[in-house]
């Protein structure tokens, strides 16, 4: 880290930064963790901006820089987003793109050495065509799957809101060891979208875990409605609905011009219904599966266990790594 870097995320004690962050993965779960813990009394995230992608230093693309409402770089302007906080015992934010960007980590840990961490991670096949999906429906993807996949593979040009890492941002082993090296297993914090499956269909004990790991008061876990999950799947109402949300002129207004509740409510009413997902291109499973296998293996020996909860999607399951199954 150079010494501009230094200053952008050294932290001065005269400032209230975040003392803990979601990282990720995207598409697996971190909005619905985030509107979860706003309910909490004790804990402050800032409720216009879920994701300010600071500590990535986001350059979108001509093509994405509409992608999303904000990508905030300016210290100061990130600052204010937690004025407000100083008087909470926890203080949060969720950037998905910490996860996958290598420089995160070591810039959270700059500015909050002591801070800790919540990574989500999802069965990585399930989480690029939930992304897929997302981005079709936005119309911001045209192809099929199996070609989309292909097509960002082979790009030349990577990273967050330049391309759309459909594999990459599946590639789990070294995002979470950056963490932990840095953070250490006692500040690292890691979900699985199973168990927010879990969550919201009643099994508390996963967020009374997560709170005594924040170390606020788990005796509020039952002021906390777990029931929606945000972010679910939901099909374009037509060709012509899914082409306008896809137009830079419609993402400019919707993300510069409209209220961020007003944005929701119309793109909510009148652009997208709920809808079973398509089924997915076995071509696609197939290959994905091949890609991610290695991976997988790689973070269940990082982890020291065996995860079915990243293979839901892959049609196999092989034995766990002979590291794993010795108990090494």
């Amino acid at each position: 880290m150079n010494r501009i870097e230094r200053n952008k995320f050294h932290f001065r004690r005269s400032e209230i930064w975040p003392n803990f962050f979601i990282v990720g993965a995207a598409k697996a779960g971190t909005t619905s963790l985030y509107s979860y813990l706003r309910q909490h009394p004790e804990i402050f995230m800032p409720e216009d901006v879920k994701e300010p992608h600071y500590f990535a230093q986001v350059r979108p693309s001509r093509a994405q820089r509409y992608a999303s409402p904000v990508f905030i770089s300016d210290r100061e302007a990130y600052l204010r987003l937690f004025r407000a906080g100083k008087n909470h015992r926890a203080i949060g934010e969720a950037s998905p793109s910490y996860l996958w960007c290598e420089e995160s980590p070591a810039r959270i840990h700059a500015a909050a050495p002591e801070a800790r961490i919540i990574i989500t991670l999802r069965d990585p096949i399930e989480r690029a065509y939930s992304h897929y999906l997302m981005d079709y429906r936005e119309g911001a993807q045209h192809l099929p799957f199996f070609e989309a996949l292909r097509e960002d593979w082979l790009s030349a040009e990577k990273g967050w809101a330049v391309s759309n890492l459909y594999v990459e941002l599946g590639f789990y082993a070294r995002q979470i060891e950056r963490y932990l090296r840095l953070f250490g297993e006692d500040r690292v914090h890691i979900l699985f979208h199973d168990d927010l499956r879990r969550l919201a269909q009643g099994d508390r004990q996963v967020l009374a875990d997560i709170l005594r790991f924040l170390d606020v008061d788990a005796g509020a876990l039952a002021r906390i409605d777990t029931t929606r999950v945000e972010n679910g799947f939901a099909a374009p109402r037509a060709e012509w609905a899914r082409r306008i949300a896809g137009a830079h002129w419609a993402r400019w207004i919707g993300n510069t011009l409209l209220p961020k509740r007003t944005g929701a409510l119309i793109f909510n009413r009148f652009f997208i219904k709920p809808s079973a997902p398509p089924p997915m291109d076995p071509r696609a499973r197939a290959w994905l599966a091949i890609l991610f296998e290695p991976e997988i293996r790689a973070v269940e020996t990082l982890l020291g266990r065996h995860l079915p909860e990243l293979r839901r999607a892959g049609g196999m399951a092989p034995a766990a790594p002979a590291a794993i199954a010795e108990g090494q």
